[in-house]
């Protein structure tokens, strides 16, 4: 079964997605799959706030901030995973060789979706978490535009392979698939 997890910055998603996973879960083991790459202080304390919150709830860590396929090697079968966040890793894809120039937006879709399919057929349960980022109506530089159109695009061909889809506003979760 695959479930997504959309909302916007703050919006209580990641706590969702963890209830969310816990409920589902049975004996089997648990996976927290961390795509988030650390550049600053800020970075640090939103890990290690998320570290917190899943403490003492079985998670099973693995840090892979690029082609999350290869970590599904690692994550034993019919596993429950919350894999958290999609948003990071679309632009860790992004923008990994940026100093070669940016790859197309089919590229990075094509190898995210490569890995999210691997992961589906390996586990029971995967609980994937993403941001939507296309509310504030600005325009922006030329490389994070091509972002927003590549997350837009993997967000919907997420929401075409999962089970269930769930948009969460200021905490409140909204079924939506």
């Amino acid at each position: 079964m695959v479930i997504i997890i959309s909302g916007g910055s703050g919006s209580g998603k990641s706590a969702y997605a963890e209830k969310k996973i816990l409920s589902l879960r049975g004996a089997e083991p648990l996976y927290y799959l961390a795509t988030m790459q650390i550049y600053d202080t800020e970075g640090k304390k939103k890990v290690e706030r998320h570290r917190k919150l899943r403490e003492g709830k079985g998670f099973v860590t693995i840090e892979q901030p690029l082609n999350v396929g290869a970590a599904a090697d690692a994550v034993e079968e019919q596993a429950s995973v919350l894999l958290e966040c999609m948003s990071n890793l679309a632009a860790n894809e992004m923008f990994a060789n940026a100093e070669t120039g940016l790859p197309e937006v089919s590229q990075v879709e094509e190898r995210v979706m490569g890995s999210v399919r691997m992961l589906a057929e390996r586990t029971k349960h995967l609980v994937i978490v993403t941001n939507n980022v296309f509310e504030d109506g600005n325009s922006y530089d030329e490389g994070t535009m091509r972002y927003m159109e590549t997350l837009g695009r993997i967000n919907c061909r997420l929401a075409e392979l999962a089970d269930e889809v769930t948009e969460v506003v200021a905490g409140i979760p909204v079924e939506v698939k």
